[in-house]
C-alpha cells in the first residue's frame, strides 16, 4: 500500500474517532462515523485478495446501513423535540432505532453476522483496528445515550451476544474468527451494564482493548493465523508465547489477572440492581468462552499437543523485542491489585 495513502487513511481514522467522541451534536457524530468508515476501507482491501474485497463490501454495507439508521434516529428525535443534542434522546422510536444502529456497529446479536467474516478477510493489524479503535465511537455514543435506551432490550441482546460469542467460538480453527466471537461476547458484557452504570462501559472497553491489542500484536509477531500454526509458534519466541498464554487467560477473565476486574465489577453492579438471574446467566455463559480460551492457551504453551502436524519447526532468528507488546502484556496481567483505586474513580 502506498505510504501516503496509508498516512491519509490513518489520520482520517484518528480524525473521525476524535470528531465522534468529542461531539454533542448528532450530525457531527454521524460525520465522524462516516469518516471512520471511509478511512478503514482502504486498510481492509489493501491485500487485493478476493476475501479482503468481500470483507470490504460487507463492512461498507453494514456500516452505511447503521449510519443511516443513526441519522434517521436523530432526525426523528429532532423532529419531535426540536434539538440535536446527543444526551437529549427521548423519542421511543428514535431510541429503538439508535439501539439497532449501535448494535450493528458493535456487532451485537442479532447484527453480528458481518464481524467474523470481515475480521477473517483482514490482516492482523487491520483486525486489531476493527476490534478496538472502530468500536470506540459507537461505545462513546452508547455511553452518552445509555440513560435513554431500553434496558430490557439491551439486556436481551447482551445475553444473546454472550451466548453466541461463546458457543460459535468453540468449533473455530482460525484465530481471527475466535477473537471475533470473543469480541462479540465482550460487547455483550458492555451492553448488559449500559443502563445501570455508564462508567463501567468505558472501563470494560479500555481493559478489553488493551488485552485484545496484546493478543493481536503477539500473534502478528509470531505470524500465527490458525491453531495448527500456533502449535509450533513457540519455537519462534518462547517467552512471547508464554506471555500470550497469560494474556489469553486474562481475556478469559480469570483471577488474579486484569481481565477479571471488569467481569467482577459488572456482576457486582448487576447484583446491586437486583438482577441476580442476569448476573448468573452472564457468568455461566462466560464458561463457554473459557473453553476456547483454554484451547488457545494450550496451543500457545511450550508443549506440543499429542497429535502430529505437517509443519517443520521454525526457529526464530531475529530476537528483537517490542516495547509496546511488553508494556501492554504487563498491564494485561498486573492491573488487578489496582482495583481499589479504579473503584474510587468510578
Amino acid at each position: 500500500m502506498n505510504p501516503h495513502a496509508k498516512l491519509i487513511s490513518t489520520m482520517s481514522l484518528l480524525l473521525g474517532t476524535t470528531i465522534t467522541i468529542s461531539s454533542n451534536h448528532w450530525v457531527m457524530a454521524w460525520t465522524g462515523l462516516e469518516i471512520n468508515t471511509l478511512a478503514i476501507i482502504p486498510l481492509i482491501s489493501k491485500s487485493h485478495h478476493p476475501r479482503a474485497i468481500e470483507a470490504t463490501i460487507k463492512y461498507f454495507l453494514v456500516q452505511a446501513t447503521a449510519s443511516a439508521l443513526l441519522l434517521f434516529s436523530s432526525m426523528s428525535n429532532a423532529w419531535v423535540t426540536g434539538q440535536w443534542d446527543i444526551t437529549q434522546l427521548v423519542h421511543p422510536t428514535s431510541c429503538l432505532l439508535l439501539t439497532v444502529a449501535i448494535a450493528m456497529k458493535l456487532g451485537l446479536v442479532p447484527f453480528h453476522f458481518w464481524f467474523p467474516e470481515v475480521l477473517q478477510g483482514s490482516s492482523m493489524t487491520t483486525a486489531l483496528l476493527l476490534s478496538t479503535v472502530m468500536k470506540f465511537p459507537p461505545i462513546t455514543i452508547l455511553f452518552m445515550t445509555s440513560h435513554s435506551l431500553n434496558p430490557v432490550l439491551l439486556t436481551t441482546m447482551a445475553i444473546a451476544s454472550a451466548a453466541l460469542g461463546g458457543w460459535m467460538g468453540l468449533n473455530q480453527t482460525q484465530v481471527r474468527k475466535i477473537l471475533a466471537f470473543s469480541s462479540i461476547s465482550h460487547m455483550g458484557w458492555m451492553a448488559v451494564i449500559a443502563a445501570f452504570s455508564s462508567n463501567l462501559i468505558l472501563l470494560t472497553f479500555y481493559l478489553y482493548a488493551m488485552m485484545t491489542a496484546t493478543i493481536f500484536l503477539t500473534l502478528n509477531t509470531t505470524k500465527a493465523l490458525k491453531l495448527t500454526t500456533m502449535m509450533i509458534s513457540w519455537t519462534k519466541a518462547p517467552m512471547l508465547n508464554a506471555t500470550l498464554m497469560l494474556a489469553l487467560l486474562s481475556l478469559a477473565g480469570l483471577p488474579p489477572l486484569t481481565g477479571f476486574l471488569p467481569k467482577w465489577l459488572i456482576i457486582q453492579e448487576l447484583t446491586k440492581q437486583e438482577m441476580t438471574v442476569v448476573a448468573t446467566m452472564m457468568a455461566m455463559l462466560s464458561l463457554l468462552g473459557l473453553f476456547f480460551y483454554l484451547r488457545l492457551t494450550y496451543y500457545s504453551t511450550i508443549t506440543l499437543p499429542p497429535n502430529t502436524v505437517n509443519y517443520m519447526k521454525q526457529w526464530y532468528k531475529d530476537k528483537t523485542t517490542s516495547t509496546l507488546i511488553a508494556t501492554l502484556a504487563s498491564l494485561t496481567t498486573l492491573l488487578l491489585p489496582l482495583s481499589p483505586m479504579i473503584l474510587a474513580t468510578l
